[in-house]
């Protein structure tokens, strides 16, 4: 059986798409056209979804027809000509993948066929870990193309690149893609087997480039309304089911080839600068070197620029075996040069009901109807399929993102036929001249290469030195090399912290014979002390396993379980989560709100019935062993004696127990290094005392003191802007902070909104803008052109803010913007539903991993098995370790953590955290500094939320915006900013709306 598939279009849920795209219109169009399959498109979409496995019905292996009762009031509807020939539908979608891959931003569209809805179903799940589904048909995701493969094919389903040169989205395009098909799938390339060509090439084109030899070459429309369906569809010449063809494009047998564009009218065949009006082809391009000659700004490198650059054949190959192509015009517009109107226009739609009504499909009309019989019922169309079957047209190329012209007749020759038979008694009307273009500038005799590099401050090169701390900066390295004793080291952000204390250590271990083993390094964090570990295990890999690298809470769970005996507690003590503790305080209290009072309190009772069920609960992992050393001399003696050299990360975020253990295991003369930034000390609300941090040289009177002043992360306006902001109530004497490293040197931009609505719409719309657009459309609507970076992915963007609730108006505008997104968050696991049921059933049985219990307890848990899992097999049979590291808590994602999404965080969860760019939402007064409306502001707290926004900031590499909206005052920490900013896209006045005419109806 032969027929025609049009594999490639969109539904109504998706963006710039016609509310026409059903499954109604669609089928209808279908037949008009003469289109036997066509994909559904959108099946990711929840809504479109819904309403395929409603009114679609199963039909051939894999296939699916419009229910009976919809599909016979479309018959009643089409004259006999077109009425009931089968029109099929196939589960398709496009996929937008945008991600970094070797520090370039790659951004490629894929079409993903599934065979059945529960295969779709499974999918949808799956990307739904991923990104928003909800918000456009064709959502954009943060995933490797590659990891989109991955997941397709455990779904059962198979993937085609989606228009393969388009600059933008596509695998070979010129902007955002690859050299080769294999290059973007890599080990799973051989999984590919078609690739769809697009509207700005054809198959010969294709046919130059011995690497596409091993596809098959597939044309669609890409619909964006019903009637563009066919306008470039796949033959096929197979059995008429989802099966049939997927073997015909593994195997070739039952391809039988592509109906096309011209690529001359695709919107994208040669290069050139729509804004300025100028259009090159290749030679031309390559003699301005890529630069406009109006503007000096970089071309849109088209498909044949694209094609000629990667050809290895010369022009006119074509291999043996492959299946040929027809190129056509659409009927509306070969009808529409003839009368002169409108392809879209009632005229025009007419008369192709008439021409269809005669003699069957579109599709049929200009390949098959005989030329006679065409000429019989109008002269001039018959001449102008003739013309079209010979290939004689003329063109007009399309370039960055405008159509191209497609003419039969020459400028002028309809004019002359003006007294001649009018088509259908209509007057034959000369068409529009197509839109002169501006020529080129004279070819350029001497343009210098554009230099992409910024102005930077450079670091100076350090004074030699050797071994270890041979890579550090002058700074680092003092602070490094210090011998022994006590040492504060005051590091700004981004002047390599972590960087410093691992190659000190590494230093002391190899360089100058310090036991491993004496060392003790803490951190607060997990994600901290798992980083240190791969840096000491990096510079150090002999000496890095005898070391004890933790946060302070692990540190207690190792005392304890050593001390165990001396708390009455068992070695296999466990650790109680949130519900576990509210259990144990109901059953030494009398009602829920008695037992909230012990465990607000820590009351004795509570803490007894603890350990009577041979538990501790988080406070006791500092509060016990903290009393075990105090109380004891002799063992606080031992410890530390066995740890000789300790450091610790983040020395201004202490409390008071963690300060009084640390005295406990330094002495005043001790090897203690404390590194940190005062200026950073922003955990007053959980019991942080900078207070510690600025006494250290009277607790330990012998210390020396570093300072870490050269800041690698952030641009120099960012440097100096968050030093503005602080400087009022700076902690650090003469704070020196100095930019250096490769960053730009864009100003700050500060942004005035008219809500906090359209704040969050600047986010989402700054965020396109410098990713150099996420979507088509925005390109096609002048909302971003190719000035984006060329590297930048969604995970190198953050939306700070000072409390949660601001956050809903910026994930209701990305939502809108179908860009994905991640609400960051440090929850426990223990907080997860299911979760607390998985760890106390976790019982471990003699030789069994952690891994294997999980699995077993796990049943039918999925989502709390996907989040255990990925500890549970780091953790192996060290069962001790998980449960400890469950109570801790660890950062978990139920996301696939393969996807990059866009952070949304508060700003005291941005710590410790850097982005290329950085939002900081709502700095208003008010909000930051923060305080409840009517209060007097507090100095000490002031200082704080100072502090918080200077955190903020300096989270930023390249690119920070502030923003502030209508209804509050502006944050006055904005006014220390000085010659640093420039206002960007400030709020306008409202336009008066309209007055709205009710229609009787």
């Amino acid at each position: 059986m032969r027929f025609v598939a049009d594999l490639h279009i969109h539904s109504k849920y998706s963006r710039a798409c016609s509310r026409d795209c059903d499954l109604e219109h669609l089928t209808w169009w279908a037949r008009r056209k003469g289109i036997s399959l066509v994909g559904t498109g959108d099946f990711t979409h929840p809504a479109w979804y819904d309403h395929l496995r409603e009114n679609l019905v199963d039909a051939e292996p894999g296939l699916f027809r419009l229910r009976d009762d919809l599909d016979r009031e479309i018959d009643r509807k089409l004259p006999p000509s077109l009425a009931a020939s089968p029109v099929r539908f196939t589960l398709s979608v496009e996929i937008s993948t945008i991600y970094k891959r070797g520090d370039r931003t790659r951004k490629v569209h894929h079409l993903v066929y599934m065979p059945d809805l529960d295969a779709a179903a499974e999918f949808n799940r799956r990307l739904g870990k991923i990104g928003n589904l909800g918000s456009d048909g064709r959502p954009i995701l943060g995933l490797d193309s590659r990891d989109l493969l991955e997941i397709t094919l455990e779904c059962g389903g198979y993937l085609v690149p989606a228009h393969l040169w388009t600059p933008w989205f596509a695998v070979l395009g010129s902007k955002s893609g690859f050299d080769a098909v294999e290059d973007c799938y890599v080990d799973l390339a051989d999984h590919v087997f078609a690739v769809e060509t697009g509207l700005s090439s054809d198959p010969e084109m294709n046919w130059r480039i011995s690497g596409l030899d091993k596809y098959r070459l597939v044309s669609n429309s890409d619909a964006h309304s019903p009637p563009m369906l066919g306008r470039e569809a796949t033959v096929f010449d197979t059995e008429l089911d989802y099966y049939a063809v997927r073997r015909a494009l593994e195997t070739g047998v039952g391809h039988a080839g592509t109906l096309e564009f011209f690529p001359e009218e695709g919107k994208y065949h040669v290069d050139g600068h729509r804004k300025c009006d100028v259009r090159m082809e290749p030679a031309e391009t390559r003699a301005h070197r890529g630069l406009c000659p109006e503007c000096g700004k970089p071309l849109t490198v088209g498909v044949l620029s694209r094609v000629e650059e990667l050809a290895d054949r010369p022009d006119g190959f074509r291999p043996e075996g492959v299946a040929g192509f027809t190129s056509l015009v659409p009927l509306p517009e070969i009808v529409s040069e003839l009368l002169g109107t409108g392809p879209k226009s009632k005229k025009v739609l007419g008369e192709i009901d008439k021409l269809t009504a005669a003699f069957g499909p579109e599709l049929r009309i200009l390949q098959d109807v005989p030329l006679p019989d065409l000429s019989a019922h109008s002269e001039l169309l018959g001449e102008a399929i003739t013309r079209l079957r010979r290939g004689e047209v003329v063109r007009d190329a399309g370039y960055d993102g405008e159509y191209g012209v497609i003419k039969l007749f020459q400028p002028g020759e309809l004019a002359k036929r003006s007294a001649a038979p009018a088509l259908f008694e209509d007057l034959v009307a000369e068409p529009a001249e197509a839109k002169p273009r501006r020529a080129p500038a004279a070819q350029p005799q001497d343009v210098p290469e554009a230099d992409a590099t910024a102005e930077t401050t450079a670091a100076p090169t350090p004074t030699p030195a050797t071994g270890l701390l041979a890579g550090l900066d002058p700074d680092q390295r003092a602070a490094a090399g210090v011998e022994g004793g006590p040492l504060l080291i005051i590091a700004g952000p981004g002047t390599g912290k972590t960087r410093t204390l691992t190659h000190r250590l590494a230093h002391l271990v190899v360089e100058r014979g310090v036991p491993p083993e004496q060392c003790l390094a803490i951190t607060f964090t997990r994600r901290a002390a798992e980083e240190m570990t791969e840096r000491m295990a990096a510079l150090a890999p002999a000496h890095a396993p005898a070391m004890t690298i933790t946060t302070f809470h692990a540190l207690g769970v190792l005392v304890l379980r050593e001390q165990h005996d001396r708390v009455g507690l068992s070695r296999s003590f466990g650790i109680a989560d949130p519900d576990q503790q509210l259990a144990v305080a109901l059953s030494v209290a009398a009602d829920e709100k008695a037992a909230k009072e012990l465990l607000a309190t820590a009351h004795p009772a509570y803490k007894d019935a603890l350990r009577a069920q041979d538990l501790v609960d988080f406070d006791d992992l500092i509060t016990l062993p903290l009393a075990l050393l105090e109380d004891d001399a002799d063992l606080a003696a031992s410890y530390r004696d066995r740890w000789r050299w300790v450091s610790v990360d983040e020395y201004q975020d202490v409390d008071e127990q963690q300060y009084r253990l640390l005295r406990q295991l330094a002495p005043s003369d001790g090897n203690l290094t404390a590194i940190g930034d005062p200026d950073q000390a922003i955990y007053r609300f959980r019991g942080a005392d900078v207070g510690f941090f600025l006494r250290f040289r009277e607790d330990f009177p012998a210390a020396r003191t570093a300072h870490l002043t050269r800041n690698y992360r952030s641009s120099a306006p960012v440097v100096t802007g968050a030093l503005q902001v602080v400087a009022p109530t700076t902690l650090v004497p003469g704070r020196e902070l100095r930019p250096f490293g490769e960053h730009g040197d864009a100003l700050i931009g500060v942004h005035h909104a008219a809500s906090e609505q359209a704040e969050a719409v600047f986010v989402s719309r700054t965020v396109e803008q410098l990713l150099g657009g996420a979507t088509f459309h925005a390109f096609d609507s002048g909302r971003v052109d190719s000035d984006g970076a060329r590297d930048l992915g969604f995970s190198d963007f953050a939306v700070l803010y000072r409390t949660d609730r601001q956050s809903r108006a910026v994930v209701d505008a990305l939502t809108a913007s179908g860009m994905p997104f991640q609400k960051r968050s440090h929850d426990r696991l223990a907080d997860r539903p299911g979760v607390e049921r998985i760890v106390r059933e976790l019982r471990f049985a003699a030789g069994e991993t952690v891994l294997d219990r999980v699995r077993a307890v796990a049943g039918e848990d999925h989502t709390a098995y996907e989040l255990l899992k990925p500890l549970a097999g780091d953790c192996g049979a060290d069962f001790e370790r998980f449960h400890s590291e469950l109570a801790l808590g660890v950062e978990v994602d139920t996301w696939d953590p393969r996807a990059d999404r866009i952070s949304l965080l508060t700003l005291h969860a941005s710590k410790g955290l850097e982005f290329p760019v950085v939002f900081v939402v709502g700095c208003e007064d008010g909000l930051l500094p923060l305080r409840w409306p009517g209060a007097d502001p507090v100095p000490d707290e002031v200082a704080e939320e100072r502090r918080l926004l200077f955190v903020g900031m300096t989270r930023a590499q390249r690119h920070l915006f502030l923003s502030h909206s209508t209804g509050r005052p502006r944050s006055p920490f904005l006014n220390q900013l000085d010659g640093v900013f420039e206002q960007v896209g400030d709020a306008r006045p409202a336009r008066k709306k309209k007055e709205t005419q009710f229609s009787l109806f």
